[in-house]
């Protein structure tokens, strides 16, 4: 089973980072990108310390760049890192669209098929790009004759049949290990619509991973991740909803009304088991394999907790590593 991992955003050292995870035989190195660090720019000084491993954005926003911006961004990063490049593309928050990049959060299914349709146009070939769409119109520019498949970090069954109309893979965060199938079950019957093969799609879950012999610290630390994306928009809320239609959205009023402490402790082992991977090394590592094994997931990416000590942090890569 592939095995990614995601860079922390607090996290200085990008090509140490890099470096590591490579030598740790992970097969993609994926960034965040929300305020502070521009993915494109982390992710070329890790190709400058690395070989193998594959980078990817998880996820750059589909609003504050434009479709011509997002592939020559990744195109100029595939030339420095000789291909190695996965593209992931989502439409963030409302929050993030709106009060950091001054834009309206109209219609983001939308917004996220075009996005991805002229991105990959832009990208794929050697001819000309001409594309008219409902947000989006391009006349007559030729292509970058790239080949970087673009991933989607989609929630809302909109999102997700946009997903499975245009993307080449599938970003879930915080969906139920449970609720994968059929929530890929939408991404699947909107590919076989539009004439394409569901199994061409890689669905490739990020999931926040904390594990370490204090595992007080590491169950705290997922509790507060947790409680963090379930309070920060709907789309977390609604999602986590499915499984827990009680907890998510007393979870989520509690951290938006500043009660962040019974916000995290109204976080349940349950949830923490359908959400995450947490525990002791065994527990952990019996936890991965069997979330790795299950049919819909084709690759896990390891993703460290907000605020997790650089102890817990440096464990959970270690433990989690394929070369371990």
């Amino acid at each position: 089973m592939p095995t990614g991992l995601l860079i922390p955003g607090d996290y200085d050292d990008v090509g140490g980072f890099a470096e590591r995870a490579e030598s740790l035989g992970y097969d993609c190195l994926w960034t965040p990108e929300l305020w502070g660090r521009d993915a494109f720019v982390a992710l070329t000084m890790a190709a400058h310390r690395t070989e193998r491993i594959d980078l990817g954005t998880a996820i750059v926003n589909v609003y504050g760049r434009s479709p011509a911006t997002l592939a020559q961004a990744a195109a100029t990063l595939a030339d420095v890192a000789d291909g190695r490049v996965r593209l992931g593309l989502g439409t963030s928050t409302a929050k993030v669209v709106e009060d950091l990049h001054g834009m309206a959060f109209d219609n983001p299914p939308r917004r996220l098929h075009e996005t991805i349709e002229l991105t990959k146009a832009f990208l794929g070939g050697d001819g000309r790009v001409n594309y008219e769409g409902k947000l989006f119109s391009v006349a007559d520019f030729r292509s970058l004759d790239r080949e970087i498949p673009v991933y989607a970090a989609a929630l809302g069954a909109s999102n997700r049949r946009a997903t499975g109309r245009v993307a080449d893979g599938w970003l879930p965060h915080n969906v139920p290990f449970d609720q994968l199938p059929e929530a890929f079950e939408t991404i699947a019957e909107t590919a076989r619509q539009a004439g394409r093969d569901p199994d061409d799609i890689t669905v490739a879950p990020y999931v926040p991973c904390a594990v370490g012999d204090d595992t007080d610290e590491a169950y705290a630390a997922i509790r507060n991740h947790l409680a963090y994306y379930v309070g920060s928009s709907d789309g977390y809320e609604n999602a986590v909803a499915q499984s827990f239609p009680d907890l998510a959205p007393r979870i989520a009023d509690d951290w938006r009304e500043g009660n962040r402490d019974a916000a995290r402790e109204a976080v349940s082992d349950e949830m923490i088991a359908q959400l995450a991977i947490c525990g002791s090394p065994d527990d952990a590592r019996a936890q991965f394999e069997e979330l790795a094994g299950r049919d819909v997931v084709d690759e896990v990416i390891v993703s460290i907790p907000i605020g997790a000590s650089d102890t817990l942090r440096d464990g959970t890569v270690a433990e989690l590593a394929p070369n371990r």
